[in-house]
């Protein structure tokens, strides 16, 4: 690695630090912090599997990096506060208390002691919520609770109408351990396809999937599993599939559609030419471009995908632009428009809601915007002012 490369990796691996801002990974309180329920939004209930160790060294983490060569499941519940804002994920700082009306705070964890008991008590969850499951599949560097609170704010700022599972796989949540997280990854694929297919034995009628970095490598592998099993679509019950910011070399990616075969649900990849993360993952790759930071759009959608770039879209996460899809409050509210609609995003045949959905990337901006959403179909390029 030349100097230059090397000074390059150490100042984005500096940012990527400074953008997590979390010294823990404490989820849990040391002591309880009461206040009126008029300061709380709503208290949602995570359902989670994990391929994770329970913590035992420090049991506020619950779950920490190690890897398990089994399955855990459990479920957190916390409280939004009345005060949040949407695109952020209110935390306290370092091991302090989280406040519940300032901050998300993880107020209860309940663990189930083997897979029939999470699927009864999942499965209840679903059938109660209107038969929908929202699967998230978290990213590089990310602790347990990165991953609980990304999803309860995913939950909450798109209003997803059904019951929010977690897959949370065994990163090292450490700028350094980008190697050890993506074999992190590969040991949880056969996790992930167990776990989809438990959810499909539920009355879930859809079960929706986000996956965000790394995270989508993981479900890319899932699904082609899946795919060579000839269930790829969970026996009619998958629905969404959202890969944010894919960090998954671009050819290696059209190898698993290859495999996968050409969706027959809305399947959207939301990528960003200033992906700053990626630009480190496709350094440690080789100098390859990604599949989240890839200039050919067309060539993505050939394979039977919808591109959505949202290079002009502010992100916020101090710079970073790796998380758009939820950090943007104008982006997740769409979003969420789209998953609470039995249309898909950019969905190819309704030119309405395509312009819907570049008018509020325009509104994100807040200038002269650009959107380019390329589809099998069709491109539109769908410009608006600010």
């Amino acid at each position: 690695m030349t100097v230059r490369l090397k000074s390059f990796v150490v100042a984005l691996a500096l940012a990527i630090a400074g953008c997590a801002g979390q010294n823990t990974h404490d989820l849990l309180n040391k002591t309880t912090v009461s206040v009126p329920a008029s300061d709380i939004a709503a208290t949602h209930e995570i359902f989670v599997a994990t391929t994770r160790q329970q913590a035992t060294k420090d049991p506020r983490q619950v779950f920490d990096g190690d890897r398990s060569l089994t399955t855990s499941y459990a479920r957190v519940d916390v409280t939004v506060p009345k005060v949040h804002q949407v695109g952020a994920i209110e935390r306290a700082k370092g091991s302090a208390d989280s406040n519940p009306a300032k901050q998300f705070t993880a107020v209860n964890v309940v663990h189930y002691g083997d897979a029939p008991q999470f699927a009864k008590a999942v499965g209840a969850d679903i059938a109660m919520r209107g038969d929908r499951a929202l699967v998230f599949v978290h990213g590089f560097n990310n602790g347990f609770d990165d991953g609980i609170y990304r999803l309860t704010q995913i939950a909450h700022d798109t209003k997803y109408p059904g019951t929010p599972v977690l897959f949370s796989w065994a990163s090292s949540a450490k700028t350094t351990g980008y190697i050890y997280d993506k074999d992190s990854a590969n040991a949880a694929r056969d996790d992930l396809e167990a776990t989809l297919r438990m959810l499909a034995k539920t009355r879930v009628k859809s079960i929706d999937i986000i996956a965000h970095s790394m995270g989508t490598w993981l479900t890319m592998e899932a699904l082609r599993q899946l795919a060579i099993t000839g269930d790829r679509d969970l026996g009619g019950k998958l629905g969404y599939v959202v890969l944010a910011s894919p960090d998954i070399d671009v050819d290696v990616f059209k190898k698993q559609m290859m495999r996968y075969g050409r969706p027959d649900k809305p399947f959207a990849v939301l990528l960003s030419g200033d992906d700053r993360a990626l630009k480190l993952s496709s350094l440690i790759s080789g100098d390859k471009p990604r599949v989240g930071d890839y200039g050919n759009a067309a060539d993505l959608a050939s394979y039977g995908v919808a591109v959505v770039d949202l290079t002009k879209a502010k992100g916020g996460d101090g710079g970073l632009n790796h998380a758009k899809f939820a950090d943007n409050p104008i982006l997740v509210q769409l979003l969420g428009d789209r998953l609470r609609t039995p249309a898909g995003l950019a969905a190819d045949e309704d030119p309405a809601q395509l312009n819907n959905l570049g008018q509020g990337l325009g509104k994100a901006v807040g200038s002269v915007a650009e959107v380019v959403i390329t589809t099998p179909f069709k491109v539109l390029t769908i410009a608006t002012g600010g």
